[in-house]
């Protein structure tokens, strides 16, 4: 599987991302956001956390205008997958490419520490390797990370199964306890907690590694 990682001024988990796809056994490459097209042969787009460009105006809002999103919107819109993870899951929704919009925390303090998540559906190549209703350790680093979608859209969301996971003690208010949801076409994946943050036993946990391999199992398997 090919990846690659678009790096935002300000990312700071790009590396971290890259490391995690590697583990899985994927090839990849690095992407300045200043670059008009992605690679044709990438299998997947990550959009890393951390405060792109300061998190000015409104967090992944910049971002969002920069000359590779263009191709990132494109991207999905072919069935290309994509994941992004906390700034990067604000980006997809500034895009457009996810629904809501990702808040100011309920408790206007900057969030940072391991939660609890359930898997809500395993019916996306991201979470396949997980059993529905299963209780994993993430770690949350976020200040923005307040999920909100209208009723109906949050009634979309669960007839439709997209919600990934749910918060076991909801951190930050989101709407209905959402950690993360997927794409209608299952094929993109935003979420706040930090999966690439526990690929290592070292680093406290390893509850992100099944959906790094996950992931690169569907894709190698096609």
């Amino acid at each position: 599987m090919k990846a690659g990682v678009i790096v935002f001024p300000g990312s700071n988990c790009d590396r971290d991302l890259a490391v995690a796809f590697e583990r899985a056994g994927a090839q990849v490459q690095m992407i300045w956001h200043k670059e008009t097209e992605l690679p044709t042969d990438l299998d997947i787009v990550g959009v890393p956390g951390g405060f792109s460009f300061g998190d000015y105006l409104r967090c992944g809002a910049i971002a969002a205008q920069s000359p590779i999103t263009r191709s990132l919107i494109k991207h999905t819109e072919r069935g290309g997958y994509a994941i992004g993870i906390c700034n990067g899951f604000q980006v997809l929704t500034e895009t457009g490419i996810l629904p809501g919009a990702l808040m100011r925390n309920a408790n206007l303090k900057f969030i940072c520490k391991p939660v609890g998540l359930k898997v809500e559906t395993t019916d996306c190549d991201f979470l396949s390797g997980y059993e529905q209703g299963q209780e994993i350790t993430v770690p949350v680093a976020h200040h923005d990370g307040n999920y909100n979608v209208t009723d109906e859209k949050l009634a979309q969301l669960r007839d439709e199964g997209r919600i990934a996971f749910t918060y076991s003690d909801n951190p930050n208010g989101s709407t209905g306890d959402i950690a993360g949801v997927i794409s209608k076409n299952r094929r993109v994946l935003g979420m706040m907690p930090h999966p690439e943050r526990c690929v290592d036993a070292l680093h406290g946990g390893t509850d992100g590694v099944a959906m790094f391999r996950s992931l690169v199992d569907s894709v190698v398997a096609a």
